[in-house]
């Protein structure tokens, strides 16, 4: 129930969505006795999409998230395993295709094959099914093994976890096909904004893990009060950051996770 409530009030919620509906309602109502309150809503909706499109508020909303959690540090030693979180595979469009079609968050895969080149005896774990509500067979983690052997990653050295649908069965499937032994270390690879919410998710799965963050989208403290150039960055800025926020927010009520903003632990 929860992931179907994630992926339907959830993608309803998001700011561009939820606009867009707006304007329509506010678009049918022209059409209506109640062509005031349609003009309104039309206006309304124009200005918030602007403000989300082009402000710097989809930079505030991830700066908090993607500055949570340092660079790894390799200075304590090659770590035992790398656990590399989907969302970077189209599995229908390689489906489609007949061969991987990366299009969101490449970071990921790239990074971890670049851990598993520097680190050759650590195993590599990528966890990705399908997050779609409805869905074919295909699944990320079933062309995730071709573009890492494409990157020099030997086949012997992956596990494809394919069933997990959100990060917490990321966690738990993943938990379950490795069975971390006391005193190993595990990165966790995904994108920056994304880490608190998996960091959280992993270790109430009880798989401790140290974060890999990458696929950063604010350039830094800097870049936190810059203004888009291009509206639809702005737009999938503050859809990320509104959808993250809401998970959180979600997880933390539900008891998923143990705090809301998950962090570093304390050395």
């Amino acid at each position: 129930m929860f992931f179907v409530l994630s992926k339907t009030i959830g993608s309803l919620l998001t700011p561009t969505n939820f606009l867009i509906g707006l304007g329509f309602i506010g678009a049918t109502l022209l059409l209506t006795r109640f062509a005031s309150l349609g003009r309104r809503l039309v206006m309304t909706t124009v200005l918030l999409l602007v403000i989300c499109g082009l402000s710097p508020l989809g930079n505030m909303l991830l700066y908090p998230l993607e500055s949570r959690f340092p660079s790894w540090d390799p200075a304590r030693g090659a770590p035992d395993g790398i656990i590399v979180l989907g969302a970077s595979i189209e599995a229908d469009i390689s489906a489609a295709h007949g061969t991987p079609v990366v299009r969101t968050a490449p970071d990921r895969i790239i990074a971890a094959a670049a851990l598993a080149l520097r680190y050759p005896n650590a195993r590599v774990v990528f966890t990705g099914g399908s997050a779609n509500l409805l869905s074919n067979d295909a699944r990320e983690a079933d062309f995730a093994g071709e573009v890492f052997e494409g990157l020099g990653i030997a086949k012997s050295r992956l596990t494809m976890e394919r069933r997990s649908r959100n990060t917490q069965e990321n966690a738990e499937f993943s938990k379950a096909l490795v069975n971390p032994k006391p005193g190993e270390r595990w990165l966790l690879v995904t994108s920056g904004y994304h880490m608190p919410r998996s960091v959280g998710l992993f270790r109430k799965a009880g798989f401790p893990i140290e974060a890999y963050p990458v696929d950063w989208r604010v350039g830094g403290r800097d870049g936190l009060f810059a203004f888009s150039n291009r509206a639809l960055e702005g737009l999938w800025r503050t859809d990320a950051g509104v959808r993250e926020w809401m998970g959180l927010i979600a997880y933390r009520a539900t008891g998923k996770i143990d705090e809301l903003l998950p962090g570093p632990v304390p050395n």
